[in-house]
């Protein structure tokens, strides 16, 4: 397992409230591509559900960084891609049930036209340190 430092509030930067300005970390670099709500059949779970596909993205990012030898407690940024920030409630409640909120990492949310299938409302990438 790798030691993670967080630094939520940087000095002359606003504190972080949903996540944690700067990780760092030593060991081995991991990077989980953009994980969708699709099943391991490749069937979307959740149409037009942002809860059950915020659920599935993270059940699939869990399966990734176990492949990799790691869990979410290695994970130092997480970067949301939604079709409509709205969804972003649906997305913390999903990551909270793997991450602790008082051990956040670093995350961007950035809102997209659309993602290669319109049926998809999110797309979710973690990089993590193990």
């Amino acid at each position: 397992m790798s030691r993670l430092t967080r630094i939520s509030a940087p000095d002359g930067v606003l504190p972080a409230t949903a996540y944690t300005h700067v990780v760092m970390g030593t060991s081995r670099f991991v990077a989980i591509s953009g994980q969708l709500p699709l099943d391991e059949d490749g069937e979307l779970v959740g149409e037009d559900d942002p809860a059950a596909q915020a659920r599935q993205v993270f059940d699939n990012l869990r399966r990734c960084l176990l492949a990799a030898g790691g869990g979410f407690e290695d994970v130092v940024k997480l970067t949301y891609f939604v079709t409509d920030m709205a969804h972003m409630p649906a997305i913390r409640a999903a990551r909270d049930v793997h991450i602790d909120p008082e051990r956040l990492p670093a995350s961007s949310a950035v809102q997209v036209a659309g993602l290669v299938s319109p049926r998809f409302l999110m797309e979710i990438e973690a990089y993590a340190v193990l």
